[in-house]
């Protein structure tokens, strides 16, 4: 338990932080999922709306401060690599 009053604060924070990050981290692997099953099943008009979905979450959550701007890239280009070897 902290003692000090802003180490109570940054426990606070902390929380509320970890909370979001995991719901934001939660909803990319669901649309991660969704994405590959569409991948699988060669569906190219539902995985490139699925991918549009996808990138623009991953921006935002770049933007947030939730996923770094590399990890961010990474993620983009390899599923854009993914969905190009599709077409």
């Amino acid at each position: 338990m902290p003692q000090l009053k802003s180490s109570a604060k940054r426990l606070r924070q902390s929380k509320k932080h970890a909370a979001r990050n995991k719901k934001v981290k939660d909803g990319l692997g669901y649309l991660f999922y969704q994405f590959k099953k569409s991948i699988g099943e060669n569906d190219k008009q539902k995985s490139s709306e699925l991918s549009r979905k996808l990138i623009k979450a991953i921006d935002k959550a770049a933007r947030k401060g939730v996923l770094k701007k590399n990890n961010a890239a990474r993620k983009k280009s390899r599923l854009m690599k993914k969905l190009n070897k599709l077409k």
